[in-house]
């Protein structure tokens, strides 16, 4: 008689996660996702509007700090940088739409632990990401400066935005200046799209987010361009009075970042 031999058994590897399903929306799902995620800050209003007040006032120190050191230049091109890092800084806007979809109750102790938890997940690594290509816009920023106004210093920022606007040099800093932040800022925008709500919602990395946004962006490049425009237009209205309508502002655009990422991926 044969003995059956002992077949040695390896653990299957857990499988990875599938890889998000990417719907097409149209301009109407813009607006619906607007519309939706100012529901949700009428239904939080306290929560949503304290986490727009506590960006807004990293948004004004950071500004006031750029004044005091005497370096009224990097005013402007820091207010465009926190655009950058808008959608890490809206963790807790997203976990809010999060639970008012699952007809849950949002509470600070149930948002803040989601928000802390991110800090050893694949979150982090995306927030560097945002927070790298910030830096990085700070410094390509600080060489056109000293490429078209040398290493002049400006007493006031009235004084600055005078050489800007008056001068050869101000006007070609100005052209370039925007030309490459667009750029950039379509680059961030395509990374960081539907990624932090992804990261937030499903067991991804933060690689695969990445694809993920950027391929939502090319699926339908209308409407989240659209959502781009809409996102830094209503940002630099808020900023206008003395930034009191980022309080409002944020909020709406933090649920409804959430929204839109609920009709660009398809449910599990």
């Amino acid at each position: 008689m044969v003995e059956p031999q002992e077949t040695s058994r390896t653990p299957h590897a857990p499988a990875a996660p599938a890889f998000p399903e990417l719907r097409v929306i149209g301009f109407a799902d813009v607006w619906g996702a607007l519309a939706e995620g100012w529901r949700d800050v009428l239904r939080a209003p306290l929560m949503c509007m304290a986490l727009g007040a506590l960006f807004a006032f990293g948004f004004f120190l950071a500004l006031a700090c750029a004044l005091w050191l005497g370096k009224a230049y990097l005013a402007y091109p820091l207010a465009a940088g926190f655009v950058l890092i808008g959608p890490f800084a809206a963790a807790g806007l997203y976990e809010i739409s999060r639970r008012i979809e699952r007809r849950e109750t949002p509470t600070w102790g149930g948002v803040l632990r989601v928000m802390f938890a991110q800090s050893g997940r694949e979150f982090a690594w995306l927030a560097f990401v945002s927070i790298f290509a910030c830096v990085v816009w700070m410094y390509q920023v600080r060489l056109l400066l000293a490429l078209f106004l040398g290493f002049r210093s400006f007493a006031s920022l009235p004084a600055f935005l005078e050489t800007l606007t008056t001068t050869r040099e101000g006007l070609m800093f100005l052209a370039t200046g925007h030309a490459v932040g667009a750029a950039m800022a379509l680059l961030v925008f395509s990374l960081t799209a539907i990624s932090f709500p992804l990261l937030l919602d499903r067991e991804v990395d933060f690689i695969t987010a990445m694809i993920a946004s950027v391929r939502s962006v090319l699926k339908n490049p209308g409407p989240m361009l659209a959502w781009a425009f809409i996102v830094v237009a209503s940002l630099i209205a808020a900023a206008a009075p003395f930034f009191l309508g980022l309080v409002l502002v944020l909020p709406i655009l933090g649920c409804a970042t959430w929204r839109l990422y609920r009709r660009v991926v398809a449910p599990l």
